[in-house]
Parts: structure tokens; C-alpha cells; sequence
């Protein structure tokens, strides 16, 4: 827990239950609240995010696993009677709102009369009480353009057809659910379509209109609609790209292997502001030429402009590296930058590849897969899980993996739990081979004592991939910090120089092009939040690198001399470096926010800052499905390839925009969507005991979110501190007795 927050009592005027299981700390003009179970602090919510917490409740709070059952109950019987609370409520000031013209007095005092219930019951209009067919073909005089009149509600009907409020209004969701399920089954389109943060806007705005609302034909979709929404894009992209001239941007190029063979090339600016979507081009024929490569690279970085571009970021390919090189000397001003999102990842695999993780991730896979592959199974884990899932999805499936492996250890009281319960015993798959099998595994304190270490060694490689892979801030001053930071990690838990240095070349192997990489030790350098906790021999190590920024994005001498003596300023904390605002702003403003505003002393370093500060240093890890590039490309009628570029071009910047700002959804991890990543940790093997009558679908419980470590949550730049002072990590001289006798040894 940070040191500025500063414990408040809670008052007798908070009658709320949950009250009883928190403690509030106040963080400045903020109050913070922390769960008195496992320890997570919650920023915002309120004391409702902290009772679903303790609820277990899907909603914006993790699930507590610490929290006592009797509580648990307790928070779920108090959420559920505010949300009857509300839902009365809402439903109340609709109906006055909606027919304030209609006397409903007689209607609900007959209701009253012949039922016997309380007049505070919401009564629904006769109206809405009509059943509507629920087949899945239409008759034709049922169509949309045949619909029949509707009758009007007369004073003094009979009361038969009204409904307390909470059955019409399941019934009218119900009907609702099943037209838009007709939809998209007769469509084909995917079902997490509804997963769109445009899905539920749609439904309001449709419903706001009230009835009858036409829908727009074929030909308006294709036409206006898509022009319309062409626009839409194009002055979004001209909104970013005019801070481009104070932050710089970074030009994207991202492969993709469609699944005829064809190799596309992506084009991407990305920016603060957000990554846009520029335009694909068809390189099957002419990937392998880097003269192509090169002009393709150079005509991309001339549309933006080569003043706004500070790096072209490729994968790590030899032709890549090749055409990189030409376009660096056609361009002295900007850099190529290889993906350190693919490099991590590398990092990742090699580590799997290491027998003794190899052993523990099959142990562990064959946990999962046969839970996954039994209705009874899955359903009885995510009871004792509370709803958790046993499976966590990373970008990429090496992150997939440890994640997941991290997972089970977070969950391993629960699994022991569940493999020790009348549920398992009365199973008749915990009579099986794998059943057996699994009970051995999740019993044995070796498997889960290597399963701790693993997880040890690889979660700041984890988290470095979450920040390079995230949109939510750039992440160049924080890349160097948490190459660092993992090597520290595992140099502190294995100790001896011979057992760390395995983990050590793996990612100095796979670092090797990116280490001494200017833009990255400048990102580091230019980070007050790193700058200023590392000792003055670590500044001396990469100045250097920073002098290389400096002479390649300033080709102006004269600016390049008031950097280098502005950076004395800096170095110093002087001037309004040293304000106390400033210095505590350092942990808490983004690095590229904090020159700017402190930043005024220095413009000419300030300015240089800011535009290293705001790139990112990898490409795009997820790949957008459905959307048609690869049918644009094979059309040969110019007038609809033009319309399916345009298609292209909105779909593809209206998912990188969704992408950056929608929250984590729930996806369940057995989905056809996620298979790729999962494969191995939910598919069924042939050595696999067949039992096809486990295979009922609607028998499983759904997952019901994510779950947090134990303890307090920590964001991955957090995560990272302060202090770096171990000079043998950045690659200094050797300076223990042992190497230096090995070197006189040599020299002798």
C-alpha cells in the first residue's frame, strides 16, 4: 500500500452491510477502499464494487476467494435486494412517463380486488401483455409490411391479461433475445457480434424511437450509410493526426497470412491519441524483394510525412531489416525499430521449451483438458472456483500458457477443495485414469511448489508483454525498465550465477536487437520516474544512446547543443525539475504529460521528449476477424473494390478504436473464437477416455469473470519501482573476483 494513504474511520452514518468487511483510506481528495479479506484496494465504485467483490457478483469487481462464505451470502442477498429496489423504481417512473395518458385506476384497482396484492405492484398496459409468435419463420401476412393494428386499451376490460411487472418484463426480454438471435442465426454473423460496445447503443437508440421504426435497406448500407461512416473515420484520423507535429507517430507494419496463403501488409500509424488503420496492400508475389519493401515503406512514411514519424516498427524478418536499413539512410531523421512485443514472446517459448517447465505445463494441461472436456467436471470447478475460469487468455498462447499456470496457483486452494468434496468422491470420473491423475497432481505440494516458482520467473516477462502489447499508454519509457526488471527478478530468486544465467541468455538472445536500442535507452533515460532513482554510473552507460536520439530526430546542430546543455538541468532537478509538485507528479502523471507541464525551462529537451515519450515499440498483437481485406483483394470490378476498401477502412479503425477502449470482456474459454490460443489446454486427446454423454453444452455453468491475484492489485507500471542499480544487468564491465581471476588466467 502506498505511503499516501492515509487511514479514515468509518462514521455510524454508513448503515450499509459491507462497511463492516472494508477499511477506507483517503489518497489526497480521493477515498480508497480495501478489502479487509484479500487486501485489494479499489480506487472508485464505491462501497457497491466492494460488496459485489465480496459477492462474487459478475458486475466491475473482481471476485474476493478469501472472503468468509456467510459473508458471501450476505453480500448477494443485500446486492440483489437493491437491485429489486431499482428495478421498481425504474419501472414505475417509465410507466408514469410512457402512459401518463391512460387511466389505469380501475384496471389496477380490479387487479387489486381480485388478487388480493398490494397496490405498490407495477402493472404493465393490456398493450405489452400480447404474445407474439415465437416460431422461427414468419407468415407472410405477419411481415413487415403486413402489420396488423393495434387495439386500443378500453376502460374497464377485463383484467385477465395484465401481469405483475417482473414476469411481463422477462417475457418482453425473452421476446426480445429470440428476434435478435433470428437475426443473427439467419444472418451467420458470429454471436459475440453482441460483444460490439456499438451492440446495446444500437438497441437503445431503436428502442427511443418507438414504434414503428423501418430499417435501412441493402442499397442504403452500401451507399450513404458507408459513406456516411467513411467520413466518420476520416475525421477522426484528421483529429489525431494534428498533434502528430507535438508527439510524433509511429508508422506500423503488420503481416497477415490469410487463410488462401496470401500475404497482406498492413499499414498503421499509431499515436497517443490512438492507432489508425491506413490501408493494405497484396504482397504475395513481391514479399521476398526488399527494393519492394523498401518503396512501399518509403511511400508510406512521405504520405504521413517524415517531420511526424519517428520510427517504422516491422517484425524482426531479414527482409525487414534490409529494407529498414535503406529507408534509415534515405531518411536520417527516423529509425527502424523491430517489434518488441515478438521478442518477448520468443522469450516466452523458450522458456517452455526448458524440460523441467516442459514436464510441469503438461501436468498442468492434462489437469485442464480432462476438466474441460466434462459438463460435470467444468461445472463443478466453476462452482468451487466461483464462477472462475480455470483457462486465462493472453495475446499471444506462450502468455496464454503462464498465465494460465499462474492461474491454478492462484486457485489451488479451491481445486484441493473441490478434488476433496462429496461431489468429487460420489464422480464417476474421479474413478478414471485421468481422474486419479488429476487428484495426484493438484495433492502434490512438489507440483505446486514449481508451479510458484515458474510463475515467479516469468511474470514481469508477462507483465513487460501486457505493456508493450497495451494501447492504454505508450510504452517506450517503460520497455529498458522492464527488460531490467525481469532479469533482477530472476537473478534474485535463483542467486547463483550459473542457474540464472540460463534464464539471462535466453533474453539477452532474444533482446539482442533491441538492446542497445537508442529510442528504447532514451525512453528510459527521459522517464523522471527511473531517471532519478538510478545510480549516476547507469546515467554514464546509456547517455550515450540518448546522444545518438538527439543527433538523429534534431538534424539542426545549434538545437542539438541546447539539448545536451538543457539535459544539466534535468540531471540536476533544477528549476521547476525540483518543484515538490513536480517530484511527486513523477510517480503519478504519464512520463510525456510530466514534461510538459515541468518541462517549460527545458523547451528544446522538452520538446524531444515528448515526442520519444509518446511512441510505441510493437506491433498490433491481436489481428481483427471478419474483415473483408482478403475480398478486397481478389475482386477485379474496380467500382466494388473501391466500396470494399472503404469497408475495410471503417470496420478496421472502428475495431482499433473499440479495442482500446472497451473493458476485458467475459469470454468463455472453451469458445471457437479463443481455440487457437486454448488449444492445448482444452482440447481432448485420443489417449482421452471417451465419454460422449459429458458433452451437453447447456448442462455448463458459464464463467463469470476474471479473477485478481491474492492480495492487493498491482499495475504492471507499478510493478516495475524504482532503484536500478545493479550495473551487471545493463551489461557493464565484470567486476567480481571470480571473472576478474578468469580474465588474468586468460591474459597470462
Amino acid at each position: 500500500m502506498g505511503s499516501n494513504l492515509e487511514p479514515v474511520a468509518v462514521t455510524s452514518q454508513k448503515h450499509d452491510p459491507a462497511w463492516k468487511h472494508c477499511e477506507m483510506f483517503k489518497n489526497g481528495d480521493r477515498v480508497q477502499l480495501k478489502c479487509i479479506y484479500c487486501g485489494k484496494i479499489f480506487k472508485g465504485g464505491g462501497i457497491h464494487r466492494i460488496k459485489e467483490h465480496l459477492a462474487g457478483q459478475k458486475g466491475n469487481a473482481s471476485t474476493c476467494l478469501r472472503v468468509q462464505p456467510d459473508v458471501r451470502l450476505l453480500m448477494q442477498d443485500s446486492l440483489n435486494g437493491v437491485v429489486m429496489k431499482k428495478r421498481k423504481k425504474q419501472k414505475l417512473a417509465e410507466e408514469i412517463t410512457t402512459y401518463n395518458a391512460i387511466d389505469t385506476s380501475d384496471i389496477a384497482a380490479e387487479f387489486t380486488d381480485t388478487c388480493g396484492l398490494n397496490t405498490q405492484v407495477d402493472l404493465l398496459p393490456m398493450s405489452q401483455a400480447i404474445e407474439h409468435t415465437s416460431s422461427l419463420f414468419l407468415n407472410r401476412d405477419q411481415g413487415p409490411n403486413n402489420r396488423k393494428k393495434k387495439s386500443r386499451i378500453r376502460k374497464g376490460a377485463s383484467s385477465s391479461n395484465n401481469l405483475p411487472i417482473i414476469n411481463q418484463s422477462k417475457r418482453v426480454n425473452n421476446q426480445v433475445h429470440m428476434a435478435v438471435a433470428r437475426f443473427l442465426l439467419d444472418a451467420r454473423v458470429p454471436l459475440d457480434a453482441v460483444n460490439s460496445v456499438y451492440f446495446q447503443p444500437m438497441i437503445d437508440v431503436i428502442a427511443s424511437q418507438g414504434p414503428p421504426v423501418s430499417a435501412p435497406s441493402y442499397h442504403d448500407l452500401r451507399s450513404w450509410v458507408l459513406k456516411s461512416s467513411v467520413q466518420e473515420v476520416r475525421t477522426d484520423i484528421d483529429q489525431c493526426s494534428s498533434t502528430w507535429a507535438r508527439t510524433g507517430c509511429s508508422v506500423l507494419i503488420d503481416e497477415l497470412i490469410t487463410g488462401k496463403g496470401k500475404i497482406l501488409l498492413n499499414f498503421l500509424v499509431y499515436c497517443p491519441q490512438g492507432t489508425m488503420f491506413l490501408r493494405s496492400v497484396d504482397a504475395s508475389t513481391l514479399i521476398n524483394s526488399t527494393d519492394y519493401l523498401y518503396e512501399l515503406l518509403k511511400e508510406v512514411v512521405d504520405e504521413i510525412g517524415v517531420r511526424n514519424v519517428l520510427q517504422v516498427v516491422t517484425s524482426n524478418e531479414e527482409r525487414y531489416v534490409i529494407a529498414g536499413k535503406r529507408l534509415t539512410d534515405a531518411y536520417p531523421t527516423l529509425f527502424w525499430t523491430p517489434c518488441a512485443a515478438h521478442s518477448i514472446d520468443l522469450m516466452l517459448e523458450d522458456f517452455n521449451k526448458l524440460e523441467w517447465i516442459d514436464t510441469i505445463m503438461e501436468q498442468a494441461k492434462s489437469i485442464s483438458r480432462f476438466i474441460y472436456n466434462n459438463n460435470i467436471l467444468l461445472s463443478m470447478m466453476r462452482k468451487f472456483t466461483l464462477g472462475v475460469d480455470l483457462v486465462d487468455l493472453g495475446v499471444t498462447r506462450s502468455a496464454t500458457d503462464f498465465l494460465t499456470l499462474k492461474r491454478m496457483q492462484n486457485i489451488k486452494h479451491n481445486l484441493q477443495s473441490m478434488v476433496t468434496s462429496v461431489e468429487w468422491a460420489e464422480s464417476p470420473y474421479s474413478k478414471k485414469p485421468e481422474g486419479f491423475a488429476l487428484l495426484d497432481y493438484i495433492s502434490n505440494q512438489s507440483f505446486w511448489s514449481t508451479c510458484s516458482l515458474i510463475c515467479r520467473l516469468t511474470d514481469p516477462i508477462l507483465r513487460l508483454l501486457r505493456m508493450v502489447s497495451s494501447e492504454e499508454r505508450p510504452a517506450m519509457p517503460y520497455v529498458y525498465a522492464g527488460v531490467y526488471r525481469a532479469k533482477e527478478t530472476i537473478k534474485k530468486e535463483l542467486v547463483n550465477k550459473k542457474d540464472y544465467s540460463v534464464y539471462w541468455n535466453i533474453i539477452d538472445h532474444r533482446w539482442e536487437s533491441l538492446q542497445r536500442h537508442p529510442l528504447h535507452a532514451a525512453g528510459f533515460y527521459l522517464n523522471p520516474k527511473f531517471f532519478y532513482t538510478t545510480e549516476e554510473d547507469v546515467h554514464l552507460h546509456i547517455r550515450s544512446l540518448v546522444y545518438d536520439c538527439i543527433e538523429k530526430l534534431v538534424p539542426d546542430p545549434k538545437i542539438q547543443d541546447k539539448i545536451v546543455k538543457e539535459t544539466t538541468s534535468y540531471l540536476n532537478s533544477a528549476g521547476d525539475f525540483g518543484r515538490k509538485m513536480a517530484v511527486r507528479a513523477r510517480d503519478t502523471l504519464f512520463p510525456a504529460e510530466w514534461w510538459s507541464t515541468y518541462g517549460g525551462g527545458c523547451p528544446n529537451l522538452a520538446r524531444l521528449a515528448i515526442r520519444i515519450l509518446s511512441q510505441t515499440s510493437s506491433l498490433i498483437r491481436s489481428k481483427p476477424g471478419r474483415i473483408p481485406i482478403e475480398e478486397m483483394h481478389e475482386t477485379t470490378n474496380c467500382i466494388e473494390h473501391q466500396r470494399l476498401n472503404d469497408l475495410a477502412f471503417v470496420q478496421y479503425n472502428m475495431w482499433l478504436r473499440q479495442r482500446k477502449n472497451q473493458e476485458p470482456d467475459c469470454m468463455d474459454s472453451i469458445s471457437y473464437e479463443k481455440m487457437e490460443l486454448v488449444h492445448n489446454w482444452v482440447s481432448r486427446r485420443e489417449q482421452m477416455s471417451e465419454d460422449l454423454e459429458s458433452s451437453d453444452w447447456m448442462a455448463v455453468d458459464p464463467p463469470l469473470g476474471s479473477i485478481a491475484p491474492l492480495g492487493p492489485l498491482i499495475d504492471d507500471i507499478e510493478a516495475l519501482g524504482t532503484g536500478f542499480d545493479d550495473f551487471e544487468i545493463f551489461g557493464g564491465p565484470k567486476d567480481s573476483e571470480e571473472e576478474i581471476g578468469e580474465e588474468n588466467t586468460v591474459n597470462e
